[in-house]
């Protein structure tokens, strides 16, 4: 997920052009796809000093994952694993260079493995987002979660959309980032109300689903 004019999260696998896209952009059936035939193991580092990652930021990529995993049918299943052999891995960084997060793709003897990086210091997000997060803590807390979820959206190989309805829209397209972050909030009175809340769009789950069919379906 990148504020404008910075080609940067996921761009190894979702690098597009505006011109010609459609509203949904679906993988291709060689595209990335992670193995959810057995438990995705995952590992979520301690944040850095200088991160800004809080305390109860583990939750909310943990949440971040059930999302994604209950989409599917059966449901993925997860379950914490070490670091170095880790499905994927999630690390808290410090913002700078116009990112709320990153996705890096890798191999582990041969299986596809992803690493996710994300900002959780919302400081460094422009003053909007910013103050927006000093003012509500909730609000924070909606933008580090989306944009985990975002990120775990390329890991599980799902491409940037045009579609600002999409958690996978790319902001390379334009758009209100409050408004982006703030339609999710609205739906929340207090933190634990995030799982239940409503996230996906119809083209996120159809984009899940067109790589992970319902099984026998």
């Amino acid at each position: 997920m990148v504020i404008p004019r910075t080609l940067g999260a996921a761009a190894l696998l979702c690098a597009v052009s505006a011109l010609g896209v459609p509203d949904t952009l679906y993988a291709q059936e060689d595209a990335w796809r992670l193995d959810v035939s057995r438990p995705v193991t995952y590992f979520i580092a301690a944040g850095s000093s200088d991160s800004g990652n809080r305390e109860g930021d583990r939750t909310l990529a943990q949440w971040a994952l059930e999302a994604w995993g209950s989409q599917a049918d059966p449901p993925v299943r997860f379950l914490p694993g070490p670091e170095g052999s880790a499905v994927i891995r999630i690390y808290w960084v410090p913002a700078g260079g116009g990112l709320y997060g990153e996705m890096r793709a890798r191999r582990i003897e041969g299986r596809r493995v992803a690493d996710i990086f994300v900002a959780p210091d919302t400081n460094g997000m422009g003053p909007a987002i910013a103050e927006m997060a000093r003012r509500d803590s909730l609000f924070r807390d909606t933008v580090v979660y989306l944009t985990c979820v975002h990120e775990l959206g390329h890991a599980f190989g799902l491409l940037h959309t045009r579609a600002f309805a999409d958690i996978m829209y790319s902001f390379q397209f334009g758009g209100d980032f409050v408004s982006y972050f703030r339609r999710f909030r609205d739906q929340l009175e207090e933190r634990g109300d995030i799982p239940a809340a409503t996230l996906l769009s119809g083209g996120d789950r159809s984009a899940f689903l067109a790589l992970y069919p319902v099984q026998g379906g």
